[in-house]
């Protein structure tokens, strides 16, 4: 139930905006990339008279973002881009900024497109998405809308797979950057970051032990990678399930257990999707399930793990835990949900640790200025980050962490532009 709203923002109560600030003002305090942009923002005022519209997980690292992005001169909307990863005392503290902000944790899917909407109120110049949510009703829903936009950015791999979609079908009306495909993005955002906040949201939701446990892990890209990496580091056996043949070799290779999904199922004590699909645990799976096993999602959106399969095969449903649901099946076996099915990382924790979303937020910021100085020479379609932009941030990285890097000589790059010896 909304408590606290007016034309500027829809959260839960106002009066959390000191947490919230608290909250903010520490992750600030651990962004040094963001800072740099953001003391750039300040001084050259990028987006002076434009308007941007966001859709990110709605806590503290995602807020700062938020608040750079206005110290660049842009108005700026934000609503959550899942309602349980929403930290209301954050979105308070946005409110107070000045920021139009519209949020709250929790709240059912009607409310959550509501808010969705509410930020395309603005008639964004600018869109900084995280799972295509905003780009999705511009593309279907508020077509107006579309004269106004010059671009946007994605973060995720799951909302590049809807935009791919979109471009397929002719119906990107702009041209988008994806962000989650920077070098920059996914081999540390979705490794390093993905592999340390599932875990740390698992062992603080049950707290349970890892070390001997046996783990099935759904899908080896880059956050599945770094998923079994931080696994097998805690002490798991780890058994890994794959569609992709070359991920499966490699899987293989780095000495793990590689299996058909419906094989493994009875071995598993924790199960983690990170698939970015739908559907991916269902009732052919649960029903070979052993006592106590515990599921959790790793993907964007909630539908990996099917909550529909496990409502029918269950006769009672108990909430045992912040965050766990615990479903009693007909033989008397339970199964242990986390998160409700969506990310367990945000929901169930503070997702990603603040220096790695410091690198992803760095390159939505760069890439949208990107956006709005080049939007006249850029098509309507999908695009890499720019090469400069991501060695931009990676130098930021180094330059924040005190290491100096050696350099090409002059008769080196002249080798290396040549083709003889």
């Amino acid at each position: 139930m909304i408590i606290n709203m007016n034309s500027n923002y829809e959260i839960k109560d106002i009066s959390l905006a000191t947490e919230g600030r608290m909250r903010i003002n520490w992750v600030s305090q651990h962004m040094p990339i963001l800072n740099t942009i953001k003391n750039q923002f300040i001084k050259e005022k990028p987006f002076q008279d434009k308007r941007i519209a966001i859709s990110v997980h709605l806590e503290a690292k995602g807020a700062y973002l938020a608040l750079v992005m206005k110290c660049g001169g842009a108005e700026v909307a934000i609503a959550g881009s899942n309602p349980y990863s929403t930290k209301d005392e954050v979105t308070a503290a946005l409110a107070e900024e000045g920021i139009k902000v519209y949020a709250q944790y929790g709240v059912p899917e009607d409310i959550f497109r509501h808010y969705l909407n509410r930020v395309l109120d603005i008639k964004p110049h600018l869109i900084i998405d995280d799972g295509a949510e905003l780009v999705s009703i511009v593309s279907t829903e508020r077509k107006e809308l579309q004269k106004n936009i010059l671009g946007a950015a994605e973060e995720t791999t799951s909302g590049i797979i809807r935009l791919q979609a979109l471009e397929r079908e002719g119906k990107l009306a702009f041209p988008v950057i994806r962000v989650n495909d920077a070098y920059m993005k996914y081999l540390f955002d979705n490794r390093y970051g993905t592999g340390q906040s599932v875990w740390d949201a698992i062992m603080r939701t049950t707290n349970l032990n890892i070390a001997g446990k046996t783990v099935v892990v759904i899908g080896y890209g880059w956050c599945g990678k770094g998923i079994v990496s931080r696994g097998r580091g805690l002490g798991a056996e780890v058994i890994i399930t794959e569609i992709n043949p070359v991920h499966a070799i490699e899987a293989r290779m780095e000495g793990f257990k590689v299996m058909k999904l419906e094989k493994a199922v009875p071995y598993a004590d924790i199960f983690i999707t990170a698939t970015g699909n739908k559907n991916v645990l269902v009732k052919k799976h649960i029903e070979k399930m052993k006592d106590k096993a515990i599921l959790a999602n790793a993907g964007h959106f909630d539908g990996e793990i099917s909550k529909r399969d496990l409502k029918e095969l269950s006769i009672k449903k108990n909430e045992v835990r912040k965050n766990i649901d615990e479903y009693i099946l007909k033989d008397g076996r339970r199964i242990y949900l986390l998160a409700q099915g969506s990310l367990v990382n945000i929901s169930a924790g503070d997702g990603h640790p603040i220096e790695i979303m410091d690198l992803s937020f760095a390159l939505q910021a760069l890439s949208i200025k990107y956006i709005n100085d080049h939007y006249k020479e850029l098509e309507n379609k999908l695009y890499r980050v720019p090469e400069d932009i991501d060695k931009k941030v990676a130098i930021l990285m180094l330059e924040a962490s005190g290491i100096e890097i050696d350099e090409l000589t002059p008769e080196q790059k002249r080798y290396l532009q040549g083709w003889k010896i």
